[in-house]
């Protein structure tokens, strides 16, 4: 990492928005959101509180809850109630030059982060293109100022696009060609109208013997096969994005678009050998569940395929196997009744582990998401530390109950339950969740939020539309990348008021600050990369200067030429006070710098 000693040089006019609102940047003194970590004692429930009709219940007090654990009450020690501050006016943000990007935001700090999970995993083609039908409608509508991230689930998790709270940027990655519903590999039925069993509800015709019996066998296992491969890849990918969220302060609304998802395939009386599918993700689940709460992820599982009725009555349906076989008819309604119950019992599971809510039978997929980012917007914080402090793994029940007569009409919404595994204990991949990232390591995460502890701008321009065969100096790209590279400069432009400069016995002023730009690609794997420490002394007038005028830096970091588009990528931006642990960033997408002569700042020497 090169570090430079300098007197900080001085931003060009250019650069003033930054200056101008740095009354906005939160204070050194304000506090900051409550996180909880694996390792504490501190047990931290979000409560949502709503009416019958989901409508949130504000102003209530600390004495109005009663918290048990095992049916023992427990001192709640710290309690909030946090609430979406009201839009009397509207979002004023800034309008920047061309190709000039910033972290400044006229958006209020430590409100809950929203995350749409777009599930192709265990989606029909045709209910993923119904799920996002309907987020195009509701963007529409879309409450100003929420916060919202869009992540993809096949094989692997993928994130579509970063928090962000402009609806045009979300339509944009919702329409987009390239985002396009996906054929699953795993479903029975990929495309969508087929319903489980149908193919097999012939077979029970004794006309065909001992082969059809064998058929039904073979089929019914490779369909639970399929069903525990989609288990485990859910599974999996929810525990990528807890990780992902767990580094992210305060609160996070999870609404997860499915089409379906079994926890338990029961032993099938039908078969030969009944216990041949039976398998069951509960270990997973219960892993999933508790690093999903150990992050403060409240899961809000919407059933994508809307309000079902029995497809074996559908007209689609020739019936001819039901004629040959009237009990079929019988058998198939029944197989379809257990396994949407199943799947519905494994939604309604994952929203009460992580206290949210499951949205299910309803067509208002849009009116779905609109009650989750009220629901998730309004909430109580209660802390407590548990009365038992013995960590033996055991499951401990919690019941949060309302001490008023009025309160018994109101719904509650929080996670029912935690193990009690030892908090001290070392961290393993599969019960923990991942070591703590530093707040620099949190912040350049591709996709975060961007965290204004340090506002500035960065104007990035290509330097030349020629690809060249060499890499710009002080890159560092990942081991597998390969030219020729095209070259972009960023220019950054920092507001220094909220980084720490000590007084030196000499009476300087000494700061340490980091810069560092990061190249994505669409998937979050990092491309490429450059970093510059800047170590600072200045006598009283220049830092007098640097105070009014900002600071100044240049670097240049290579990206792939990709002719043919095939790839997105993406750069994260961010500034670090290393003796204060500030952090500022943005993302860009290479796709927004527009054509342009660079104008290069002259890097500090």
């Amino acid at each position: 990492m090169p570090r430079i000693r300098t007197s900080l040089a001085l931003l060009p006019l250019a650069f003033t928005l930054a200056l101008q609102a740095q009354s906005t940047a939160p204070s050194a003194n304000e506090p900051s959101t409550l996180t909880v970590r694996k390792n504490s004692h501190l047990v931290v429930l979000d409560v949502v509180v709503t009416d019958n009709k989901q409508n949130p219940i504000r102003g209530l007090k600390q004495s109005d809850f009663t918290v048990l654990e095992k049916n023992t009450p427990q001192t709640i020690l710290n309690f909030d109630e946090h609430e979406p501050p009201p839009q009397n006016a509207p979002l004023v943000f800034p309008k920047l030059p061309q190709n000039t990007f910033t972290n400044y935001t006229p958006l209020p700090e430590n409100q809950p982060l929203n995350i749409l999970l777009l599930d192709a995993l265990n989606t029909p083609m045709k209910d993923q293109a119904y799920v996002r039908y309907q987020m195009l409608r509701f963007l529409d509508g879309m409450p100003p100022g929420a916060r919202i991230a869009v992540f993809g689930l096949t094989t692997h998790l993928r994130i579509l696009q970063g928090f962000t709270s402009d609806p045009e940027i979300l339509r944009a990655v919702l329409s987009g060609k390239k985002n396009l519903p996906q054929s699953s590999v795993l479903l029975n039925d990929p495309v969508g109208g087929d319903y489980p069993g149908s193919d097999a509800s012939s077979f029970g015709s004794p006309d065909f013997g001992e082969v059809s019996a064998n058929v039904q066998q073979f089929q019914a296992e490779i369909q639970s096969f399929q069903m525990q491969m989609r288990a485990r890849y859910t599974l999996d990918g929810m525990n990528d994005l807890a990780r992902y969220l767990s580094g992210l302060p305060g609160r996070k609304n999870l609404i997860w678009f499915s089409g379906s998802f079994p926890l338990d395939i029961l032993p099938d009386g039908d078969l030969a050998d009944p216990f041949a599918v039976m398998a069951s993700a509960e270990d997973e689940f219960r892993q999933t569940t508790d690093l999903l709460t150990t992050s403060q992820v409240a899961v809000y599982p919407v059933d994508a395929r809307g309000l079902m009725t029995p497809p074996m009555f559908s007209a689609a349906n020739s019936g001819r196997s039901f004629a040959r076989n009237p009990a079929a008819l019988t058998q198939a309604m029944g197989n379809w009744d257990q396994q949407t119950a199943e799947e519905h019992f494994t939604m309604d599971a994952m929203a009460d582990a992580t206290g949210g809510k499951a949205f299910y039978n309803t067509n208002g997929l849009k009116e779905a998401v609109q009650k989750s980012l009220t629901m998730g917007s309004h909430y109580y914080t209660l802390t407590y530390t548990p009365t038992n402090t013995k960590w033996n793994g055991d499951f401990r029940d919690i019941k949060v109950k309302m001490t008023t007569a009025e309160g018994a009409r109101y719904q509650l919404y929080f996670r029912h339950g935690y193990y009690a595994d030892d908090p001290d204990r070392p961290a393993t991949p599969h019960t923990a969740a991942a070591p703590v990232p530093s707040a620099m390591g949190t912040a350049m995460l591709r996709g975060a939020p961007n965290p204004t502890q340090i506002i500035f701008e960065a104007y990035v321009a290509k330097l030349s539309s020629t690809p060249d065969a060499t890499i710009a100096l002080d890159n560092a790209p990942a081991p597998k990348v390969r030219g020729p590279y095209l070259s972009y400069t960023i220019n950054y432009g920092v507001d220094v008021h909220n980084i720490i400069f000590e007084t030196t016995p000499k009476g300087l002023h000494h700061g340490h600050v980091e810069l560092v730009a990061l190249l994505y690609d669409a998937d979050g794997t990092l491309i490429n990369s450059i970093s510059n420490t800047i170590v600072a002394d200045m006598d009283a007038a220049h830092y007098a200067n640097v105070m009014q005028r900002g600071l100044r830096f240049s670097q240049i970091l290579s990206v792939p030429a990709d002719p043919k588009q095939k790839h997105e990528y993406y750069f994260r931006i961010g500034v670090h006070d290393l003796t204060g642990d500030r952090v500022g960033a943005i993302e860009v997408p290479v796709a927004a710098v527009h054509d342009q002569t660079a104008i290069v700042s002259p890097a500090t020497p």
